[in-house]
């Protein structure tokens, strides 16, 4: 259940992605598929994390792993929230009037967004075989995540840039849309820094 929950939460990100680029391309209907594609999934995590703690609860697990385990469910979940949010901010944006290079800004963000998701994935697989490559794909999580904090301060300068060409509550939805990006982002390495902690763990075992 905790393999889906990753499983899904990735999805969440490469929808914000797909939403974002269709927004850029103009198209409105694909976008909007994407968005709701993406709320099915959130949902679906939200139901995971509520079974997958009733069952560590039940279960003969030790409670380290139990521990362990609940953890990179909540900050999982806590990830796909704000990619939910980011794609709220997306929906509204779309009947909006904004400089295509801000899509495209967007879209370069939401990228790195997947690859940091992707890479996640693959650190926590990581923890039961190979702690050091865990460790070694978190380290690249915090490169991904600086990235995308240069991406954010970028966003905004451009929202400055732009501030006579669109109107008020387009530039603070705008900026809504930054700030949760950069929120996933922050999730994403949040997450990997206890998958970190987690290798040292199992490394000493």
């Amino acid at each position: 259940m905790a393999d889906r929950q990753m499983t899904l939460a990735i999805d969440t990100v490469v929808e914000l992605e797909k939403s974002i680029n269709a927004a850029l391309k103009g198209n409105k209907k694909e976008a909007l598929n994407s968005i709701g594609r993406l709320s099915t999934r959130e949902h679906e995590i939200d139901e995971l994390r509520r079974t997958v703690f009733e069952e560590l609860t039940r279960g003969s697990l030790p409670s380290k792993d139990r521990e362990d385990i609940m953890h990179l469910v909540k900050r999982l979940d806590e990830m796909a929230d704000h990619v939910k949010d980011a794609s709220r901010a997306v929906s509204v944006l779309l009947n909006a009037k904004i400089v295509e290079e801000m899509w495209q800004q967007f879209a370069d963000t939401s990228k790195d967004l997947v690859t940091c998701a992707v890479t996640l994935r693959q650190a926590i697989e990581k923890l039961g075989t190979n702690p050091a490559e865990a460790k070694e794909l978190a380290k690249q999580i915090d490169k991904i995540e600086n990235r995308v904090d240069e991406r954010y301060v970028e966003s905004n300068a451009m929202l400055l840039k732009y501030t006579d060409k669109m109107n008020t509550a387009t530039i603070l939805l705008l900026k809504d849309l930054i700030e949760e990006m950069e929120h996933v982002a922050d999730s994403c390495d949040d997450t990997a820094d206890y998958v970190r902690i987690l290798t040292v763990a199992r490394e000493t075992l």
